[in-house]
Order: structure tokens, then sequence, then C-alpha cells
């Protein structure tokens, strides 16, 4: 009998793979350390990055200062040309169902008919009913057709200048005293027709102001400070042209497909009277309907400041 153990032996004390034992784990594979990691292209450090800003906002902010532009020089505008009651009168605006003139015609016409006829300056003024336009919304606190003193007209005058620049106010009370306003009369007017049917698009109102002055030097020289004053604020553009009145000047604001709203100024004069008109509207303004209604305004006055 041998005396070497069979690997089958039992008293080995060595567990065969057919025993029910737990066998020996299986020993842990080698760990093989990791290179260092090399950072991404875009993971290396430098200076912060600055966030990516989009044109937008400065487009946004270009846009608003251009707007806030042309919105002081239309006041100004508005300063320097008189506009007593300077009044955009929209659509919404109207106490009225929908459809309905923005006021009542019919009830102006009645009110026209029962006032005395207007004499001096206020009779240059074109009358209500002529060329189909009518009673316009008031000027101001003054209502659609007012007379004021030389005293009440240049206190007026000095009053719109409020919220200007001090340097270019102080500019126009001197120039608004060199004008020496005998009396001024006003009158506001809306196409009649436009209004009785509906017709938002075509609407526009006209405010025009008759200052009679002194002299005639006194009037060119007025007219001329304001078509100068406007001309030299390089927003506006120059508007149409008035048949037969080769010393009227109009002004339009820079065209913007985004503004729902449009302004005209002219300026004018016959004999010693200074004519000044403003125009609103829906935009495209109605500039050759408003400019027929200037040169009715100028026709009506012959020299010295008559009516005809």
């Amino acid at each position: 009998m041998s005396d070497d153990p069979t690997p089958a032996d039992a008293s080995s004390g060595e567990p065969s793979p057919t025993d029910g034992g737990a066998a020996d784990p299986a020993p842990a594979p080698e760990t093989v350390p990791e290179p260092d990691a090399v950072p991404e292209p875009d993971a290396v450090p430098g200076p912060a990055a600055e966030p990516a800003t989009e044109p937008a906002p400065t487009k946004k902010r270009l846009r608003r200062g251009r707007i806030a532009a042309v919105a002081g020089s239309v006041l100004l505008a508005a300063a320097v040309l008189g506009g007593a009651g300077h009044t955009v009168v929209t659509v919404e605006n109207a106490d009225r169902d929908p459809g309905a003139p923005t006021w009542d015609i019919d009830e102006a016409e009645a009110a026209e008919e029962k006032k005395a006829a207007p004499t001096g300056l206020a009779a240059m003024l074109v009358p209500y009913g002529a060329k189909g336009y009518e009673r316009g919304p008031d000027l101001g606190t003054f209502g659609a057709d007012a007379v004021l003193s030389g005293e009440q007209a240049t206190a007026l005058r000095k009053e719109r200048l409020q919220g200007i620049p001090r340097t270019q106010r102080k500019q126009l009370e001197k120039a608004i005293d060199r004008q020496r306003i005998a009396g001024l009369a006003m009158r506001s007017y809306v196409p009649g027709d436009t209004v009785r049917w509906g017709l938002p698009e075509d609407v526009f109102t006209m405010s025009i102001e008759l200052a009679q002055m002194e002299n005639r030097s006194a009037v060119r020289e007025a007219a001329r400070f304001q078509s100068e004053f406007l001309d030299a604020v390089d927003v506006f553009r120059d508007g149409p042209k008035i048949k037969g009145h080769k010393n009227a000047h109009c002004f339009l604001p820079p065209k913007d497909d985004e503004v729902a709203l449009d302004t005209m100024y002219c300026v004018a004069h016959v004999g010693n009277v200074l004519v000044t008109a403003i125009a609103d509207g829906a935009a495209p303004l109605k500039t050759k309907e408003a400019a027929m209604l200037l040169r009715e305004q100028l026709d009506r006055i012959t020299e010295p400041g008559e009516s005809v």
C-alpha cells in the first residue's frame, strides 16, 4: 500500500471542487493606475469668458433714445410754433359708440348758427363749413374757437415754453417779446365727412393760429425765426409746399412705421399776420388735405392783414 495520498484523498484537508464548502475567493485583479486626466480644451484655466450678449437690447436702447429725441423735438416744435392747445386727438378718445363720430357734428353746427358773426382777427379764420371742415377738438382750456388779447397771447406763448431747457426757453421768450403781439385768434378743424362716415384712417385735426403784430417786419422776423429754429432741429423732414405762398414752410417728423400718429407743423405770414398751423392724424397723415386747408386760410388774408 502506497504512502502518497491521491488527489481525491479526503484527508488532505483541501476541499475539492465538488465539495459543498465555499471556494477560496479569486485573486483580485491588479489595479493599474490611470494616467493623469488631461483637461479638455475648454476646461483650460484662463480668464472667465463673458456671457454672450444679444444685439437686441442695444437696438432697443437706441430705439428708445431715438423716440425720446423725436418726442422732445415734437414738443419743442409745438412750443415754438404756438400750438395753444396742441392736442393730439385719436379715435379712441371719442365719447361715442363704435362707428359714430368722435364728437356730435350736428350739435356743433347748431351752436355755430347761434353765434354772432366773428369780427376782426377772428373773421380772417376759415369759417366752419367751408370746404367741408367742421369744429375740431378743444384747444387746451380755450375751446375750439377763441380770441385772445395781445397781453394774453404773449403770456400764453411763454407758458407753453415750460419744460424745455432753460437756454432755449430764454431765447424763445426774448423772441416772443420782440414780436409785440397785438392779438391772437385760433380755431381747430376736422374733416366733417370722414367723421360722419366713420373713416378713422382719414381723420385728422388741424389747429390754426393767427397772431397779429404791430408791423410787417416783426411778422417776417418771427416767421423766419420759427422756420430756422425748426430747420436747425435735424430730425424734421420738409413738408408739402403751399401753392401760391412761397413764404409758407411745413415740417414733418421722421418716418417711423411703428408710430401710429403723425404730425405736420407749418408757419407762414401775410401782411402783419403770422400764421401757424399744426395737423395731427393717423399715420400716414393726410398732408395733401392739410396743406389745402392751410392754403385756404392764407388765401383769406390780404395785405395788410384783412380778411377776404
